[in-house]
């Protein structure tokens, strides 16, 4: 009898370091998983973003308003966006008919943790014609 006890209990102290080896490799990819999922989020709201202020600008063609529209359509990222993140290259005005109007943010997105590296850069761009 005391042989099989002795085995149960080499065999649940192989099962505790295996354990042991596992749940670090599976916490990794939980929280890679995260981290993927957040950066997708933050690269749709800063690509809506874009497109908000673009089309601010190809209307009203007054950059302060376009910046205003897109630190408005991407009011839920911390940190917020700001006005040197925002690149407007042209305006509208003394431009030929039929041409468009650029806008790129660029987003230095933060990660929740450090075992990726501290953060990553994200971008959005809107393009589109002046005046609609």
């Amino acid at each position: 009898m005391t042989g099989m006890w002795s085995r149960l209990r080499d065999e649940r102290g192989a099962s505790a370091v295996e354990f042991a080896f596992v749940v670090p490799l599976l916490l990794l990819l939980v929280l890679g998983i995260a981290e993927f999922g957040r950066a997708f989020q933050v690269q749709g709201t800063i690509s809506a973003a874009a497109r908000e202020g673009v089309r601010t600008m190809a209307l009203q063609d007054d950059r302060a308003a376009a910046r205003a529209a897109v630190r408005n359509a991407a009011g839920t990222l911390d940190p917020a966006i700001t006005d040197l993140q925002i690149a407007i290259p042209q305006t509208c005005a003394g431009r030929p008919v039929g041409s468009s109007v650029e806008l790129t943010i660029t987003y230095e997105m933060p990660f929740l943790t450090d075992f990726f590296g501290t953060g990553l850069e994200l971008t959005g761009r809107g393009v589109m014609r002046c005046n609609g």
